[in-house]
């Protein structure tokens, strides 16, 4: 079930490992503008669009209208987003310069260095987590495989002795190993498989991750990814497509029950002005991506139904086998090797994702073709760095300060991102409030200049800026 690995150079496949301590808190300084602070309740700071958009990647397929690809300029340009929908503030305005001053109508813009886009998926371009929507549905579905010799440790190297021991007694002989476990009838095995994920402890109480990089790696993010190991990408893909078709069927606030546990969230839905964002920005000529912490496969399948295709999304990519099946080992990037683990506590690689300076790897290396390990550096290159980014969370920070033109925040009261955010470096940060049930108001606000952040060991620590400086503590003002 689990035979030899190799390299899944498609799409589709994962990530991995820094040493604990190899990465810094924040990103390196090649900005000379300073900081321009938020005028709090609004979002009317002073517009910038200074910057160029990066390199872009190969050419996606498809136009404007197409089923696929990003769509190009060419006849039928359309400059202006839709002012129908619920933009807070002046975002929308300041979104349509972007457009205008980047896009195809600007006399400076290039269809062979076409500004390159970047949108985080969850919560982003979405309301919840597609992840969580397949991981539920594969529990409901007996998706997930037991690994061989029943032995926890292979699926993810952070999982804790605890956690290893309750994960198999708990499923350890609900099924032989490769076989499919049962956990739409074993209720301890599905319990114990959500409590990992969703607690990061076991139902004992246990803490079930530790010794991970918290800058490079969400353990729990690249177990889900892990436990499709056996599947095809394929078959990963057609669980998600199922799960997105019912969950966006569902009405809002829906929940459901996985095992014993109650109140999980049933219901996914596409906020309506990305979605019109995305559109805008392409048939502008923007070359538009898809980063996410979610699995390769998982997304896919959802980010077509914005018109971006698959060779436009970066999510967990794992190692697959000779016969194209996924192994529990993430591909590397950066200076991160492709992962081994023995299962014994012997392993390599593994330890970085799709998450904060994680994200900032894989858009250098497979947007802007940087395949060393520079990748895990802001590149000094202007022009080899997103123009737009938008993202609702901590993960996404380093892409975001990345971008050379606006930069997006959703939010979410994710302490570190909205540290940044509040503190709009150069004026080039928007804020807006979630599109669909926003949360109130964090009356407490951030205190960016002492423990909002978090290292790579997992301390708290002050945020950062874009030039290095500490920010700031910051009031909630946009919600």
């Amino acid at each position: 079930m689990f035979p030899r690995r190799r390299a899944l150079n498609t799409p589709i496949a994962a990530l991995l490992a820094l040493p604990l301590s190899s990465l810094l808190l924040h990103c390196g300084d090649d900005e000379s503008t300073t900081p321009v602070e938020t005028v709090t309740g609004s979002a009317s700071t002073t517009a910038a669009t200074t910057g160029v958009g990066g390199d872009s990647g190969a050419t996606g397929s498809g136009g404007s209208g197409g089923s696929g690809g990003n769509g190009g300029a060419g006849g039928g340009v359309s400059p202006d987003l839709d002012p129908t929908l619920g933009w807070y503030g002046d975002n929308r305005q300041r979104l349509d310069a972007l457009i205008d001053d980047l896009g195809a109508l600007s006399p400076a813009y290039d269809p062979d260095k076409k500004p390159v886009s970047v949108f985080d998926w969850d919560n982003t371009v979405i309301k919840n987590d597609v992840g969580d929507a397949t991981l539920f549905w594969m529990l409901l579905h007996d998706k997930v495989l037991q690994p061989p010799d029943g032995n926890w440790a292979l699926t993810s190297p952070y999982l804790t002795d605890a956690a290893v021991a309750a994960l198999g007694e708990a499923c350890g002989a609900a099924a032989d190993p490769g076989e499919p476990l049962p956990t739409s009838t074993s209720a301890a095995c599905a319990d114990e498989i959500l409590s990992v994920y969703v607690d990061h402890e076991t139902t004992g109480g246990d803490a079930a991750f530790s010794g991970y990089n918290h800058r490079t790696i969400e353990p729990a993010y690249a177990w889900f990814a892990q436990l499709g190991a056996g599947h095809a990408p394929d078959e990963i893909a057609a669980f998600a497509a199922a799960a997105i078709q019912e969950n966006l069927a569902a009405e809002e606030g829906a929940v459901q029950t996985v095992g014993t546990r109650q109140g999980l969230t049933a219901w996914l839905r596409i906020y309506e002005p990305i979605r019109d964002l995305i559109d805008t920005m392409q048939k502008n000529g923007f070359d538009v991506w898809v980063v996410s912490a979610s699995p390769q496969s998982v997304v896919e399948p959802f980010a077509a139904r914005v018109n971006i295709a698959a060779d436009r999304v970066i999510g967990i990519r794992q190692v697959a086998t000779d016969n194209g099946t996924l192994t529990y080992d993430l591909q590397g990037c950066g200076p991160v090797p492709d992962g081994t683990n023995d299962g014994a506590g012997s392993f390599t690689g593994n330890s970085m994702i799709t998450y904060i300076e994680g994200k900032r790897c894989w858009i250098n290396k497979v947007i802007f073709g940087d395949a060393g390990p520079t990748a895990l550096q802001r590149n000094p290159d202007r022009s080899k760095r997103p123009a737009f980014g938008a993202g609702d969370s901590d993960t996404d920070l380093s892409f975001l300060q990345d971008a050379t033109g606006l930069r997006l925040a959703i939010n979410r009261n994710k302490k570190e991102l909205m540290c940044n955010a509040y503190r709009n470096y150069a004026g080039t940060w928007l804020i807006n409030p979630m599109f669909i049930s926003p949360r109130g108001r964090l009356d407490a606000g951030y205190a960016c200049s002492t423990t909002a952040c978090v290292d790579a060991a997992g301390a708290p620590v002050p945020c950062l800026d874009e030039a290095g400086k500490v920010i700031p503590d910051q009031a909630d003002n946009v919600y």
